[in-house]
């Protein structure tokens, strides 16, 4: 008796699970969030990497802001194609294997297209995992060349062998000085690339360079023998193809020992008026290359300033506006290549390397921007130089 109770227990039990088993199933008309599933992803997933954090969080931020500005306008407007945009951005500390870190976390999120990275080490780290996966790539502010080395990588800014080149281009052209001097970071792959095409390209200009002043990362605190020796070879301009943090305390250096030539810089100048504890009127008269200017009057830049204000509470610099547009260029070649939100990112991938040859782009950064399949931007340069404490479009 005992026995047949039993059985039939077991029966029943197992006729409860079936049940039960067929209760939790979902027919071939339901969605399912699970993993190889046919559901359609209603949103696209944007990733953007970079400092936050560290000594060029300045950057970091910069871009992260731009990047969320422009995903809740275009959301808005009505997203891209019709889909909303979500957007997550990770901190690399400017650390190549931290970015990479980053950029597993950003692919475990769902990322279907990544903005970044920020600063060159890191892009170059991270092209090489986008490459691997076929992920859409653009970096707004990565200017080594190798941070665009593959097919599936693009930049909103200038290289650094073209900020080196169009930097003496620009010189010569306004007839700034003939006597230049170099102070550059042998140890940093931004500074050395300037360098190097800057130095190539004065002498195709007829400039003379009278001095080539190197420092490390490990002895870029005193540059007094840099500019003594500028100061003794007669140079009436020093290049700075540098970072802002090192050349506050070149412009200090130099306002110490009584040297006042003119300084001129690139995109990694900016931010200088805005670093904590520094003496902006040592900064006055200094030039340098970038893609924006928060006093140009185009009404573009005029409402992106005002937005970024608000939202923010303080003023962009270059690095927010290449951001920006970097996420509205992604907007416009995904429109080209009619993409939605339920493709792979592999599939995203393939069509937008041919939609971003496809599109012309107007923005904060330049008008009229196109891009090549070897990912680099054709654009227009734009020099500022600091009066009053402010950038003013020379």
């Amino acid at each position: 008796m005992k026995n047949k109770k039993r059985w039939l227990s077991l029966v029943l039990a197992a006729a409860m699970a079936a049940t039960a088993l067929t209760g939790c199933g979902k027919s071939s008309d339901d969605k399912s969030d699970s993993a190889g599933s046919d559901s359609k992803a209603e949103v696209f997933k944007i990733g953007g990497i970079g400092p936050i954090t560290g000594d060029n969080a300045i950057y970091g931020k910069a871009v992260q802001n731009g990047i969320e500005l422009a995903v809740k306008e275009i959301n808005e407007a009505g997203g891209i194609n019709g889909y909303q945009v979500e957007t997550k951005f990770e901190d690399d500390e400017s650390d190549p294997e931290k970015a990479v870190n980053a950029y597993n976390t950003l692919k475990d999120w769902g990322m279907q297209m990544l903005t970044g990275t920020v600063t060159s080490g890191p892009c170059e780290a991270v092209v090489s995992e986008t490459y691997n996966d076929n992920m859409f790539q653009i970096t707004p502010s990565g200017t080594s060349v190798n941070s665009v080395q593959y097919e599936n990588a693009f930049r909103m800014c200038f290289s650094d062998p073209a900020q080196g080149t169009v930097s003496a281009q620009y010189i010569a052209d306004h007839n700034l000085a003939t006597k230049i001097a170099v102070i550059y970071n042998s140890s940093d792959t931004y500074s050395s690339g300037i360098y190097q095409n800057f130095a190539a390209e004065a002498k195709n200009q007829g400039l003379e360079l009278v001095a080539e002043e190197a420092f490390t990362s490990e002895s870029n605190k005193d540059f007094s023998v840099q500019l003594q020796k500028a100061k003794d070879a007669g140079a009436e301009m020093v290049f700075l193809p540098i970072y802002y943090q090192e050349a506050s305390l070149i412009l200090a250096k130099a306002d110490e020992m009584g040297f006042a030539p003119l300084f001129f810089g690139c995109d990694g100048m900016d931010g200088i008026l805005a670093m904590d504890n520094f003496d902006t009127s040592l900064a006055e008269g200094l030039m340098l290359l970038t893609p924006f200017s928060v006093n140009a009057t185009d009404e573009a830049t005029q409402n992106f300033v005002a937005d970024f204000e608000e939202a923010y509470g303080g003023i962009p610099n270059q690095f927010a506006a290449d951001a920006y547009d970097a996420v509205y260029v992604i907007k416009a070649a995904a429109e080209q290549a009619d993409l939605t939100p339920d493709m792979s990112a592999s599939d995203i991938c393939d069509a937008m390397k041919t939609a971003m040859t496809e599109i012309t782009y107007d923005g904060l950064t330049g008008k009229s921007i196109t891009w090549g399949t070897d990912g680099e931007p054709s654009k227009e340069p734009i020099a500022v130089k600091i009066e009053n404490g402010d950038y003013t479009i020379m």
